[in-house]
């Protein structure tokens, strides 16, 4: 070994650790002994150096990239972190994944594919619970080539994790790392693990969902969008504000005496509609058509909010009909106030004999009509209050009895049918005379519930449809895809007036921000984005989920978002500073439907673990860190009741303008 290779194997180890300081501190002493030797008499190069040292250098490369070092080192680590206090095994145990990834693509890159698959399968086990769709994505890695052509594995080796981790978790970590010796693994820290170090206590579960994220060239982008300025507060001369101005807002008792007459008028209704206690404990995937469809996050689209800034709409607004607005008016005045000592009363419609048919459910803003979207790519509504006038017994039929029968009977629901491909989401407009359906058709249908037939067939989307919401004033609407964008649309054009690109993955839901200038989308990908209306850009992207995002809710006065994913856990965000307020954990299962009350202060969540959950989200009620340690988890805090069914998984929440809290599912044989 000659000295020029000698010194290429030094360069390849100091850059390879990062060491660039040093790297730089040798380039400059190597240069500088070129001049040297240029003005003295030549020497015979391998005279400077040992045989000895060449052949360590050589053992150490080998050594270096051997596959034995990964398996070894990755090893250690593990059985050194399990075995660590229970204390601070937590936060340790954070270190295990990024290093185990790495380590699997590091011996993929150098070639050795038989030991990378044995690696792999030895220990993914240890990480499938966190993150299972990833360990999925990377088992298509079979050679150095899909490394660069797989988007998911690139970014992973061009990004740094950061971890969060206390003082003396991070020194526990060095005197392992020194005293192993694993230059391997001290290697893959060294490259792609930033930490952020910080004093006192390790940080409790509740905390993790910010404690591990990507940073580096992914994340920087990230930040850059994260400082633009938004205006999240409501819009100007809107009916809340008008209420304010006329002082026309009811007592705490006639608000009262307004939900008897409103639960009156609802139970006379749907008296004879199996209230639905039921769940099923399966999850739901999108594609699987029986049961695939994302959670839906329906918001009020009018509340009385007196500390929200005022913006003024990018959009042009429709004109509200003034019976319309009269209604909305009076509902406002009579909206009953919620609390963490006021819950809502709670009317839950139960599907039944839909034959595992089902994938989507909507709730009209009064509760009066029902959508469902089946699979046989048909659209079904039911009126309530014609439903409540049947005979004892009727239930919201799927497939059975729906149809005329030989007797003369009549359907007791109306029957939408034009999509050529199952229905994945269904929302009404805010006056319910309208309602959009979006299919695996990759197109978007109009229907008039009034002339009970489709108006407008809407192409844009070159995959299947996954999710559609009106706007809270209606006219415009936003649709989500399989083509990974999400479009804003006007019922008046057949054309997309905007399209959102940037998610790496399935666009799964979409919601409209309060003062309808904003849109927000959860992916696959893991992360929700607030994008402008009127610009088409990113205006925020929020990092912390661990799978796919399912379902979105917008609070009233427009600060806040919430955002449910597959494993269950709901996350809460500031949307003008990006950043997690809260991280609300308990669902066992994906979370397919957020909405907030219409003054903001309870969130109602509804999943495939068959419950609804009342949780308590105002400002004034946040949870101090001494309180938290007392628990132990802020959650059990924050949440106010559980409402389980019996066998029926949560479609659809929606509360009224009213108040009152409206739910629907499946009822499912699997208990």
């Amino acid at each position: 070994m000659d000295e020029e290779n000698i010194l290429k194997f030094v360069q390849a180890y100091l850059k390879k650790k990062g060491f660039k300081q040093t790297e730089h501190a040798f380039q400059e002493e190597l240069q500088h002994n070129k001049t040297a030797q240029n003005s003295s008499s030549p020497v015979s190069s391998n005279s400077q150096f040992d045989a000895d040292i060449a052949k360590r250098l050589r053992s150490f490369s080998e050594s270096e990239n051997g596959a034995a070092q990964y398996h070894d080192g990755y090893s250690k680590l593990r059985s050194w972190t399990y075995s660590s206090l229970d204390l601070y095994r937590f936060e340790l145990l954070r270190v295990l994944y990024p290093v185990f990834i790495h380590c699997f693509m590091d011996l993929v890159a150098n070639g050795h594919i038989h030991e990378a698959r044995a690696f792999f399968n030895s220990f993914r086990e240890d990480h499938e619970m966190m993150h299972l769709r990833d360990l999925q994505k990377l088992e298509g890695v079979l050679s150095p080539s899909h490394l660069e052509e797989m988007e998911f594995a690139h970014s992973l080796r061009q990004s740094k994790v950061n971890i969060k981790i206390c003082q003396y978790s991070y020194e526990l970590l060095l005197q392992f790392l020194h005293k192993s010796q694993s230059t391997t693994v001290l290697g893959i820290i060294n490259e792609h693990i930033n930490f952020q170090v910080s004093p006192g206590q390790p940080s409790s579960i509740t905390d993790d969902a910010e404690a591990v994220t990507l940073i580096g060239s992914s994340q920087d982008p990230v930040n850059q969008i994260n400082q633009k300025e938004i205006h999240w507060g409501l819009l100007e001369d809107s009916l809340e504000e008008r209420l304010e101005k006329a002082g026309a807002l009811l007592s705490d008792s006639e608000k009262a005496e307004g939900e008897t007459k409103e639960g009156e008028w609802d139970d006379n209704k749907k008296k004879t509609v199996e209230a639905g206690k039921q769940g099923a404990p399966t999850k739901k995937l999108k594609k699987d058509k029986a049961t695939g469809t994302t959670g839906k996050a329906t918001r009020p689209d009018t509340n009385v909010v007196t500390i929200a800034p005022r913006v003024k709409p990018e959009l042009p607004l429709p004109t509200i009909p003034p019976e319309v607005e009269q209604s909305i008016l009076d509902d406002l005045r009579n909206r009953v106030q919620l609390s963490s000592v006021a819950l809502p009363s709670v009317s839950f419609y139960t599907f039944i004999n839909t034959h595992d048919g089902l994938n989507c459910s909507s709730i009209s803003h009064d509760g009066s009509l029902v959508a469902a979207g089946f699979s046989d790519s048909s659209l079904k509504i039911w009126d309530m209050a014609k439903l409540g006038q049947q005979t004892v017994g009727s239930v919201l039929q799927g497939d059975n009895d729906a149809t005329p029968t030989s007797n003369g009977g009549k359907r007791s629901y109306t029957l939408f049918q034009g999509h050529s491909g199952p229905v994945y989401s269904a929302t009404f407009s805010p006056a319910g005379d309208f309602i959009l359906s979006s299919s695996a058709d990759s197109t978007i249908r109009l229907w008039s519930t009034k002339l009970k037939g489709n108006l407008v067939c809407y192409k844009g989307h070159n995959y299947p449809v996954w999710d559609v919401q009106y706007s809270p004033v209606g006219h415009y609407f936003a649709s989500a895809s399989h083509d990974r964008t999400a479009r804003i649309w006007s019922m008046d054009r057949i054309q997309p007036l905007r399209i959102m690109a940037g998610h790496l993955s399935d666009v799964d839901c979409v919601q409209w921000h309060s003062n309808c200038n904003y849109i927000a989308t959860g992916s696959s990908d893991k992360t929700v984005r607030l994008w402008d209306v009127q610009s088409g850009e990113c205006v925020r992207v929020f990092l912390g989920h661990r799978s796919m995002v399912l379902s979105l809710a917008m609070s009233p006065d427009g600060r806040y978002m919430a955002s449910g994913d597959e494993d269950g856990a709901i996350m809460m965000w500031d949307i003008s500073s990006g950043r997690c307020v809260m991280p609300l954990m308990g669902h066992t299962s994906c979370v397919w439907t957020l909405a907030y009350s219409g003054e903001g202060s309870l969130l109602a969540s509804g999943s495939a673990d068959c419950t609804v959950k009342l949780w308590d989200v105002t400002t004034s009620t946040r949870v101090s860190k001494t309180e938290e340690n007392k628990s132990g988890n802020t959650s059990r805090l924050r949440s106010l009741k559980t409402l389980p069914t019996k066998s029926t998984p949560v479609y659809s929440l929606r509360f009224s303008r009213r108040n009152l809290l409206f739910g629907a599912g499946v009822l499912s044989k699997a208990v």
